[in-house]
């Protein structure tokens, strides 16, 4: 278990008859920024809180850099959290916040002031030393917040949905900001958020929870691209559902008997053999609603429901045949389609990726 600064190993928690967390495991390297990703209620702060030392696992260990800190008190374990609420103390002004553990500490003043101002610089609040947290916008208090967090330099920054009180224009202006921050000083972050895009644009690895487990753990290329499970597929990028029935193999393409009101598809081979049922998952900017007689005879029949634009991309919604809705994206040019037409979603084999449900 040698060469992580972070292991997680087997912990378990409940509240009560509620089972929190059940037997998670993890593994942090030193300088990755990890992004803990889940709905609410998946166990996802109780894990930080376990890791800060703040809530004592039933079962399972903590270890940084190798030493068991299980029992350990969060004082003693050169970690830091920063936390969505800012915590700031609203009779301190910035500098007094920043510098509070240093004071602690009985740090001399002299330092405490250079210090001080270092932090500040690095998170671009410099000579915002006197200013009262009331006087503060929520970006600005979350800096502030930020810096309070980094000035003890600990080895493990916690992050519990820092920017979730802020405003879509910030929160995209702070997750640049934090990243920065993260690279420039090698410090290992470990970030909650329940929001998918966050954790994509953020993250060396992202670590997708659902009632208490991990459901999969990489890269966001690799848990965006090759989702592991329906949940990770629908919850990280909105993945389409699709289920089959093998129909035949021939070479490393496979045909399937849909069992969404009928049709036929295609996927790349993964071991398939005939008669075995398959869950597919599918982004919607891999398919495209065709009309029926425009294209081959593979494909899930359908008929258009409605359009509209998200993000610069057309959003194509259509009913299956057996009443499931499917969704298409493209790059913001109209389909030609309308509400009311009978259309069949197409997409190339190797863009259908099988999941366990």
């Amino acid at each position: 278990m040698d060469g992580y600064l972070l292991q997680l190993a087997d912990i378990e928690k409940s509240f009560g008859d509620t089972r929190v967390l059940k037997g998670i495991s993890l593994s942090v390297s030193q300088g990755e920024f990890i992004t803990l990703l889940g709905s609410s209620g998946c166990g996802k702060t109780t894990t930080l809180r376990i890791i800060a030392g703040l809530e004592s696992p039933d079962k399972g260990r903590v270890l940084l850099s190798g030493q068991d800190v299980t029992e350990l008190e969060p004082n003693r374990r050169d970690v830091n959290t920063v936390f969505q609420s800012y915590a700031l103390f609203p009779h301190m002004n910035v500098g007094a916040n920043v510098g509070y553990s240093l004071k602690i500490r009985k740090t001399p003043k002299e330092e405490i002031r250079r210090r001080v101002g270092e932090m500040l610089e690095l998170v671009q609040l410099s000579g915002f030393e006197k200013r009262m947290p009331g006087e503060l916008s929520g970006g600005q208090k979350q800096r502030v917040a930020i810096a309070r967090a980094l000035i003890n330099e600990p080895r493990l920054l916690l992050l519990d949905e820092p920017l979730g009180a802020l405003d879509l224009q910030l929160r995209r202006q702070m997750q640049q900001e934090l990243k920065r921050l993260q690279k420039k000083l090698g410090i290992t972050f470990i970030y909650i958020t329940h929001d998918q895009e966050e954790a994509l644009n953020m993250s060396d690895r992202i670590a997708v929870m659902k009632d208490g487990r991990f459901q999969q753990i990489g890269p966001p290329n690799e848990v965006y691209a090759a989702p592991k499970t329906s949940y990770v597929a629908r919850f990280v990028g909105a993945a389409n559902i699709v289920h089959g029935t093998v129909e035949k193999v021939e070479g490393d393409v496979v045909s399937f008997t849909g069992t969404q009101g009928g049709g036929r598809f295609l996927s790349r081979g993964h071991g398939f053999a005939p008669g075995q049922p398959v869950t597919l998952a599918l982004r919607g900017e891999q398919a495209q609603a065709v009309r029926e007689f425009d294209r081959r005879d593979e494909g899930l029949p359908g008929v258009v429901k409605e359009k509209s634009f998200s993000g610069g991309m057309l959003r194509i919604a259509v009913e299956l045949s057996g009443g499931e809705e499917f969704i298409c994206m493209r790059q913001g040019i109209d389909a030609g389609l309308a509400p009311g037409d009978s259309v069949k979603i197409q997409w190339e084999p190797a863009s259908a990726c099988p999941v366990d449900l």
